[in-house]
């Protein structure tokens, strides 16, 4: 939810909204002001994924969607879910209009404060966004702010984050959330399954991860993670697998220092290279990217 800029997008109804005047840029979640037809529009995204993900995610995001007072029936109430998030790992939902600065993005991670925006797509933009909603935020990512591994991984990513701003090294700490957080992937004795966030509000790309032969999936480095770019307009290139989400604990203790030193020397990889170094669980066809590649001579991947 965080962004390089201060600008906002969005209100509840997804028009344009104002800065908020509070510092730490939260607001009123407005749940009464949700209307009948946003409330379908969760409905129709919580029907479709949760069919999906029963199959597809983490025993633990399965274990945290039953555990938290979250349904079809309507967007949950940030209150509510802060009361159960609170017992179980001390973290609460606050609700913010849209992209946040990164600083501000920071510290309420590192305060236990999940920053939502509280505003929901329109039933035409089922399929894609270009800014993360309240469906993204909440079903996405709340059910594993229930697993305390999780829960003290994201604080300790938003005390390095403020950190990293202070360096100068957001890019590469950037890239450590987005193939963690958003679009990571974690083996399970029934075969490799989703805890990213990205992945588990997205329709399209939960399939797309597990079970297409089109990706890479690479065993997770974190060194090999920080000097890798991603993509921001489509399904991820790689994937970086997790043995276990316990390894999260380790990165969460890490002194990233060391790391950043490194990284001013040495290459940085585009998103679908494999490397000779690489812990392989499947080296992907790249058919997918390739076959739009002549639609996107002139794509350019992030560079964060």
């Amino acid at each position: 939810m965080n962004a390089t800029t201060d600008k906002i997008k969005h209100d509840t109804a997804g028009g344009p909204a104002v800065k908020p005047r509070r510092p730490d840029w939260t607001v009123a979640q407005g749940w009464d002001q949700y209307t009948t037809e946003q409330h379908a529009v969760w409905r129709t995204l919580y029907q479709r994924q949760t069919r999906l993900l029963s199959d597809l995610a983490c025993d633990d995001f399965v274990r945290g969607m039953q555990r938290l007072p979250m349904s079809e029936e309507h967007i949950p109430n940030f209150e509510a879910l802060s009361e159960a998030l609170n017992k179980a790992t001390g973290w609460q939902v606050v609700a913010v209009p849209g992209l946040l600065p990164d600083d501000v993005f920071f510290e309420h991670l590192a305060n236990r404060r999940f920053p939502s925006a509280n505003f929901i797509r329109r039933a035409r933009e089922l399929d894609y966004l270009e800014e993360p909603d309240v469906f993204h935020d909440v079903f996405g990512h709340v059910p594993m702010l229930m697993h305390p591994v999780m829960a003290d991984f994201i604080q300790a990513y938003g005390q390095g984050g403020l950190r990293a701003l202070q360096l100068g090294r957001l890019t590469e700490l950037a890239r450590v959330y987005w193939y963690t957080v958003e679009f990571g992937l974690v083996k399970q004795p029934n075969g490799l399954r989703i805890y990213g966030a990205g992945i588990a509000s997205s329709y399209s790309e939960c399939v797309f991860s597990v079970q297409s032969d089109s990706p890479n999936r690479i065993g997770f480095d974190l060194e090999r993670v920080m000097r890798t770019h991603y993509r921001i307009d489509d399904f991820q290139e790689s994937y970086f697998v997790l043995n276990d989400l316990q390894e999260l604990l380790a990165l969460a203790e890490t002194e990233f220092a060391p790391y950043y030193e490194r990284l001013n020397q040495g290459p940085t990889f585009e998103p679908g290279e494999v490397l000779p170094t690489d812990s392989i669980s499947h080296q992907g066809t790249g058919s997918y990217h390739r076959a739009r590649r002549p639609r996107d001579d002139n794509h350019q991947h992030s560079r964060t």
